[in-house]
């Protein structure tokens, strides 16, 4: 057998952290960078005799993602106590959802190649964040740094709809686009502001039995999402095919040595003796506050999406692109706003090309690229209206990058880059070119469609590239009989 003989099943559960200033149940500030313990009040270290209370921005936010991903927002529900030790849990339990979460339902459609996928959302709930054990610098001992305990996180979990690798790193990065686009989390991989779990198990093709699941805890980027996917989907198989069985844990993924490596046995939900939080009130939220929170959101990607098609006329491809962040929808927003409807192809493009492709290449958002919209919605117009040919554009592209000039116009003035459209003009050096390739020009009228192409090739050396090449075609062309 083979992997093409399994099938991948795969559910994510992701942690948000919400972007509040304050945690979820004290006043403690939640910035990111401080000394350690400098962030941690009496509630968050859990001494005698504190109570919780409830940050209403912390629910907002969970409201906005349940709008944004069309799930049921219950009008009542409950906060409890998972109850585990661990060294950085301050309480001996963690302040949580079970039963009854603020968020059911919901579904996130996802692009695979081609085509569009929706994924199924089991539920969003609200919690608290533990702290942080350090292991480094402490010649054998471990730190503990609760500034994290008592950060609001939302935890959202898919349904197990997910088959591949791909597929799942697709889909926590329509999440990781999402939470950022409704302004309830800054995604900050890097500072754990959002990470996933990964549920992990295989099963022969054309089964409809779940396998025995594995999870891997805290992947914080998805480059190691799908690493560590990759690799727990062939050990899976291998042990199978071995005739082994798949024993139910969580594991940890190993950068370092591409692999995931046994962390604990799986617990259940028993394990953790689920029971209602005696000191917070069940949540209610009124359908007056669901409707203020409503007339609050922004466009939704998918409804930008089908805007970007109607009312510009770009692809399917084109808006899904554009919209993958809201850093790039506005961006591209202004461009058009600037350049006119009747140039937003031109400008998709230009975004889509060019200008991800160079920070891509210097590891830019868009947000700090150096080239503005408007400038971009400058150098489109004068594409779109001749005065550019696109080897021009690159070039007076490259210098508003690079700051040599205000605008587009500014550069073309200034270097001399004006395209030749005067047809007089053209067919002068057209004859010069003419005159003096003979034998491409016999080549041609042979049926050497190359020999044309060199000629082209002529023409536009001999003007320094400002040619306008389709009127050098036709010129061209028509003079030599064609």
């Amino acid at each position: 057998m083979s992997l093409a003989d399994w099938e991948v099943v795969i559910g994510l559960e992701t942690h948000a952290q919400l972007n509040t200033r304050s945690k979820i149940f004290s006043g403690a500030a939640t910035a990111f960078g401080a000394e350690p313990n400098a962030q941690a009040c009496a509630v968050d270290i859990a001494l005698p005799g504190v109570l919780p209370v409830l940050n209403r921005g912390a629910v907002e936010r969970a409201i906005r993602f349940g709008l944004a991903v069309g799930g049921r927002i219950a009008p009542r529900s409950v906060f409890a106590r998972k109850n585990y030790f661990y060294p950085d849990l301050p309480k001996g339990y963690q302040i949580s959802q079970y039963e009854l979460p603020v968020v059911a339902g919901g579904s996130l459609t996802i692009r695979v190649g081609e085509a569009d996928k929706t994924i199924r959302l089991t539920r969003a709930h609200l919690e608290e964040d533990a702290g942080k054990s350090l292991h480094e610098d402490f010649h054998g001992k471990t730190g503990i740094d609760l500034n994290r305990a008592g950060t609001p996180l939302l935890e959202i979990v898919s349904e197990p709809d997910l088959r591949s690798a791909a597929e799942a790193v697709a889909y926590a990065k329509a999440l990781h686009s999402l939470v950022r686009w409704i302004d309830i989390c800054d995604g900050n991989m890097q500072e754990g502001s959002f990470r996933c779990d990964a549920n992990v198990s295989v099963r022969p093709r054309g089964s409809d039995r779940l396998g025995t699941r594995c999870e891997i805890k805290n992947l914080n980027s998805f480059r190691f999402l799908e690493r560590a996917i990759e690799f727990e989907v062939r050990r899976q198989v291998d042990i199978l095919e071995d005739g082994g069985a798949i024993v139910q844990e969580t594991r940890l993924y190993d950068p370092e040595r591409d692999e995931t490596r046994s962390m604990r046995t799986k617990e259940e939900a028993h394990d953790y003796r689920y029971f209602p939080d005696p000191d917070l009130l069940p949540l209610e939220i009124s359908p007056a506050w669901i409707e203020q929170v409503r007339s609050e959101m922004p466009e939704l990607p998918q409804a930008m999406r089908g805007r970007f098609q109607s009312e510009y006329g770009l692809s399917a491809y084109d808006a899904a692109t554009l919209t993958a962040s809201l850093e790039t929808a506005r961006y591209f927003q202004e461009a058009v706003a600037a350049a006119g409807k009747d140039n937003a192809k031109l400008c998709a493009n230009w975004i889509m090309g060019d200008l991800a492709a160079r920070l891509n290449r210097e590891d830019k958002d868009i947000g700090a690229a150096p080239v503005t919209p408007r400038q971009l919605a400058g150098l489109a117009k004068r594409i779109a209206d001749g005065t550019l040919s696109s080897k021009l554009a690159k070039e007076v592209f490259e210098a508003l990058w690079s700051g040599a000039g205000t605008d587009a116009d500014a550069i073309i003035e200034a270097r001399g880059l004006k395209q030749i459209s005067d047809t007089g003009a053209l067919e002068s050096i057209i004859d010069q070119v003419i005159a003096a390739n003979a034998k491409s020009v016999e080549e041609f009228r042979a049926g050497k469609e190359k020999a044309f192409n060199a000629l082209v090739g002529q023409a536009m050396k001999a003007t320094k590239g400002k040619a306008n090449p389709q009127q050098v075609n036709e010129l061209l062309r028509r003079k030599l009989g064609a």
